[in-house]
């Protein structure tokens, strides 16, 4: 399946199941006054996000998983932090390469999901509710604590960014490495329509798919339905790279690592001619990045 997966949003508002919109603003990456109704939303919607995931679809395996895995280069016995962690599907891979895990979630039906499914065989994996945002329950972790961490998929879910760069800087060891990976905000948000066209060329019939943008440097919030079928629209953030990346480098991190992940051309297709997939092998959904401290 290549439509949409658990905590990554592949159907934004503004196509296809999109609710309602528009609150933007010009100079901040920061929606202070969404963070409860994102808390309400993810505990309403955990349930069916957790069973419609279970342990990861095409999203996870295809587009995120391999360039995590390699970007974190996790060795046995290290200390690795999984931020906004759902139902635990990359804590329970984290522990099984051996990590020692701690993994959090602003969600307390996320985590009670994620005990849930987690087993002694799954390493050693401490799950907490924690808000990202909470700049002392952040430092309550440790500082210094974590050989590297982990954000898959949900810094677009939070409405606050700044609080967790700038404290997960002294969590991390020197040398340590923040890995997250999130839609790409050019090509796969609100603002971005995905499109096919099919024209006669010279006696050949040719289908055309690609991405129509009609705007992008103005952070905004958006409402959306990312799952068909769940319960309650969530709030999402859009931020340009620009000012999403310069709030880690303003945190002290520098860039070391970046990936746009698109499904090649032999993958299978999904259930929808314009989801996802084999037939946008040219526009990646994804983008993964490697941030380090010194």
């Amino acid at each position: 399946m290549t439509e949409s997966n658990g905590r990554e949003r592949t159907v934004p508002a503004g196509a296809g199941d999109a609710q309602a919109a528009g609150v933007r603003a010009n100079d901040t990456t920061a929606f202070a006054e969404f963070r409860d109704e994102v808390e309400r939303v993810w505990n309403e919607n955990s349930a069916y996000w957790d069973e419609y995931m279970g342990e990861g679809n095409d999203f996870v395996n295809v587009l995120c998983w391999p360039v995590t895995e390699k970007f974190l280069a996790v060795e046995p016995g290290q200390n690795v932090l999984d931020i906004a962690c759902g139902n635990g599907l990359t804590s329970r891979r984290l522990g099984r390469l051996g990590a020692r895990v701690v993994a959090f979630d602003l969600a307390e039906g996320m985590i009670a999901r994620a005990k849930r499914r987690t087993s002694a065989a799954d390493g050693k994996i401490e799950f907490r509710v924690l808000d990202a945002g909470d700049e002392q329950g952040l430092l309550a972790l440790g500082q210094e604590r974590f050989d590297s961490a982990l954000c898959n998929m949900a810094l677009f879910d939070m409405a606050e960014i700044e609080p967790l760069f700038r404290n997960l800087y002294s969590l991390l060891k020197p040398g340590g490495c923040f890995v997250f990976s999130m839609v790409h905000p050019c090509f796969n948000q609100a603002d971005a329509t995905r499109y096919s066209e099919f024209e006669d060329r010279d006696g050949e019939l040719i289908t055309t798919y690609g991405v129509r943008v009609s705007r992008y440097m103005t952070p905004s919030m958006q409402r959306g339905l990312a799952l068909r079928g769940q319960p309650t629209p969530q709030p999402y953030f859009h931020r340009p790279l620009d000012m999403l990346l310069n709030v880690g480098l303003k945190a002290g991190f520098v860039m070391n690592g970046i990936e746009e992940r698109a499904f090649p051309a032999t993958h299978p297709p999904g259930r929808h001619e314009l989801g996802w997939g084999p037939n946008f092998s040219e526009i990646p959904p994804v983008i993964v990045f490697r941030l380090q401290r010194q």
